[in-house]
């Protein structure tokens, strides 16, 4: 008997939130294609976080550390960055050039802020691998603290997880800080690297 009370029970929630829902769908007024075209402009309008991303653009010399092995100390080089905003200031894309496990290395990163989202989406691709890595994440309070998640294919099956920092110290100089965890092991720092523009 308290069986059965408990399945009513249940049938009972869900006609009731079944319901409430088709009642809220129904009073939304569907948007006809003149205001359905005025929200797409808005959305595609950029915006202060757009802004930010411009004053990133520019030529910056880099200084990096990697990580390959947590007990040793990091490798350290150096490198160039350029960076330019795409399609009228939507996105900023930086091509950069150095060195990745002692071997000559090109990446190019691309990052915008999708206003529908409310948060940053990112691309890596580069001449260790034929993925594209994404990573998205939001910005601290001032914006100038951006932090991305995201992950990618092991050799052997899984997927490496990522967790970067990127920040903008000032006009002047950027750091951009990865970690990464291995198979759901401990998460590890993996690169640190300085932007210092170049004057």
């Amino acid at each position: 008997m308290k069986y059965l009370r408990l399945v009513l029970m249940m049938v009972f929630l869900v006609l009731l939130t079944t319901s409430a829902i088709a009642n809220d769908q129904k009073s939304s007024k569907p948007m006809n294609p003149e205001e359905m075209m005025e929200v797409y402009t808005k959305l595609a309008t950029p915006g202060e976080p757009h802004k930010l991303l411009a004053s990133i653009a520019g030529s910056w010399i880099t200084r990096t550390k990697e990580w390959v092995d947590p007990q040793k100390p990091p490798v350290e080089s150096t490198g160039t960055v350029s960076s330019r905003m795409m399609l009228d200031g939507r996105f900023l894309q930086q091509e950069i050039t150095g060195s990745m496990h002692g071997r000559p290395h090109t990446g190019i990163w691309t990052i915008g802020y999708d206003n529908l989202l409310k948060r940053y989406i990112s691309t890596w691709i580069d001449t260790m691998s034929t993925q594209i890595f994404i990573m998205d994440g939001t910005a601290s309070a001032d914006g100038k603290a951006i932090t991305l998640t995201g992950q990618h294919a092991e050799v052997g099956g899984g997927h490496m997880t990522h967790r970067a920092i990127w920040k903008i110290l000032n006009s002047n100089t950027q750091e951009f800080i990865m970690y990464g965890t291995y198979h759901g092991g401990q998460e590890m720092k993996m690169m640190e690297v300085l932007y210092i523009r170049k004057q």
